[in-house]
């Protein structure tokens, strides 16, 4: 098992929801962050004046796949949240040791 984590634009949240259901990835947890990377940030205005947004909303997506399907993840996540434009976001993917049903008690992975 893998957990596939995902750092994309908020406006990619529903595109990529959908890319996933697609392909038959039925959960995920959904978390508002925000951060930077070689964005570095932008320039806004606030009442006339202006100020450098250092750390950008951004939203993380994670889910936990089986190893024969994380490819399949990974290309349909980096599709639907491609624009070609700096500030994208970045996917990483970590095993999995093992996984709980907390209402069961139940090892499930």
């Amino acid at each position: 098992m893998k957990l596939i984590k995902t750092i994309i634009r908020p406006t990619k949240v529903d595109d990529v929801r959908e890319a996933l259901e697609k392909i038959n990835i039925p959960g995920m947890t959904v978390t508002e962050v925000r951060g930077h990377g070689r964005q570095k940030g932008q320039t806004a205005i606030y009442r006339g004046k202006e100020y450098n947004v250092s750390l950008l909303p951004k939203v993380e997506i994670e889910v936990v796949v089986e190893d024969q399907v994380v490819e399949d993840v990974i290309k349909a996540i980096i599709a639907a949240a491609r624009t070609g434009e700096i500030g994208d976001g970045r996917l990483f993917v970590l095993p999995v040791e093992a996984g709980y049903n907390i209402r069961t008690g139940e090892r499930d992975i």
